[in-house]
């Protein structure tokens, strides 16, 4: 096995337009296709980051909610690099985005911090070197 890098992440909005704004305006994702898929009365929206890595968003009817924050079984939170963690957290708050406070990680000396998504999907932002 010969495993290269993450692919994409899959998420599941409870309000699909809310989400597209979200990872589109607000964290500036970059749309690579749209589709409606009528059998499954479902939108999938690809998304990408600059080195190509992928975020899919998909609106299902009566998905249901995340069971607890953020300590779920399952995925515990997407994270993206940036290059400045407070800068970062600084346009979120702009846009009227809850961000916790910075923190340093005791093991790396980097800086990151945690928000939200619009279905309380925890994300980080995580300072690159």
């Amino acid at each position: 096995m010969n495993l290269q890098r993450i692919h994409h992440v899959a998420i599941i909005a409870s309000d699909y337009e809310r989400s597209k704004r979200f990872y589109t305006q607000v964290l500036g994702l970059r749309v690579v296709a749209e589709v409606y898929r009528e059998t499954r009365d479902s939108w999938k929206l690809d998304l990408a980051l600059p080195d190509g890595t992928q975020l899919e968003l998909f609106s299902f009817p009566s998905a249901p909610p995340r069971p607890s924050y953020p300590e779920a079984c399952g995925l515990r939170h997407l994270a993206f690099e940036v290059a400045d963690v407070v800068a970062s957290a600084r346009e979120l708050e702009a846009q009227g985005i809850a961000v916790e406070p910075v923190r340093i990680d005791e093991y790396t000396g980097r800086r990151f911090t945690f928000f939200a998504d619009p279905d309380d999907l925890p994300i980080e932002f995580y300072e690159a070197p």
